[in-house]
């Protein structure tokens, strides 16, 4: 009960973090299919146009990790759902809602993807009718190309920002889905990351197969590459690249 307490004030305390981007979105919440309560931000631009839902990286929540990223999207005209995952954090401000609500949390990063499931579930009752582009950052970026390959019919378009691999993926590493994936994929990785075998290995791999990639020369890891007060240069060419994919979809 400790725990849960201790999360519930740090949430509490920091709602007004990412206030701006709170405005113009309505905060909603799903129950995934073993019975975790998500929460996350739905902005709507029209329910019959095509609907981004981002998912953010380790230690992170929605409005913390996309806050700067939220209002370029806005003006590509899309539906967007920001989720906040089992496993995050505070790392870039405000608080993850949905870890607060679970009083003891012992969820690895594999066990995050039913909320992505239950995102699309909830897309879909609620009168989103045009397909889904999942984002994803990290160990989250692993998960949206499984939920893709698994989801086809329901996923328009993945980007997927430093995707995890390793030991704490195991059963649900991204490699696996590269060879059979038929959504249109964009793989994202810093000119840093590249220096590691493991993730030479498995960029190689997804561009092998045939799916879009790119390095951000001076970019920072996950989504945080497309934000210039993390990178400390310029992000235009990583979002021409973004955008780009985006309007392919």
């Amino acid at each position: 009960m400790g725990t849960f307490l201790m999360f519930w004030t740090s949430c509490k305390t920091n709602l007004q973090d990412g206030e701006s981007c709170q405005k113009q979105s309505t905060e909603i919440n799903y129950y995934t299919s073993d019975s975790v309560q998500i929460f996350g931000d739905l902005y709507i631009k029209d329910r019959s146009a095509k609907t981004i839902v981002l998912f953010h990286q380790a230690g992170a929540n929605a409005r913390g990790e996309y806050e700067p990223i939220i209002p370029e999207l806005n003006n590509l005209g899309l539906n967007i759902l920001a989720v906040d995952q089992r496993t995050g954090g505070q790392i870039f401000g405000s608080c993850n809602r949905t870890m607060a609500q679970i009083p003891l949390n012992r969820y690895g990063y594999c066990d995050a993807y039913p909320e992505m499931e239950g995102a699309l579930s909830y897309l879909g009752t609620n009168g989103f009718t045009e397909g889904k582009i999942v984002w994803g950052s990290s160990y989250s970026a692993a998960l949206v190309i499984k939920l893709a390959a698994e989801h086809s019919d329901e996923v328009a378009g993945v980007l997927a920002f430093s995707p995890a691999s390793g030991e704490p993926m195991e059963g649900c590493r991204p490699e696996q889905y590269f060879a059979t994936l038929k959504v249109p994929l964009l793989v994202l990785r810093p000119e840093n990351e590249m220096e590691y075998e493991s993730v030479k290995l498995q960029f190689d791999s997804a561009k092998h197969t045939g799916h879009q990639t790119y390095v951000a020369v001076g970019g920072k890891h996950g989504s945080s590459m497309l934000v210039e007060s993390r990178t400390g240069s310029s992000t235009e060419k990583t979002w021409k690249i973004v955008s780009e994919f985006l309007k392919s979809l």
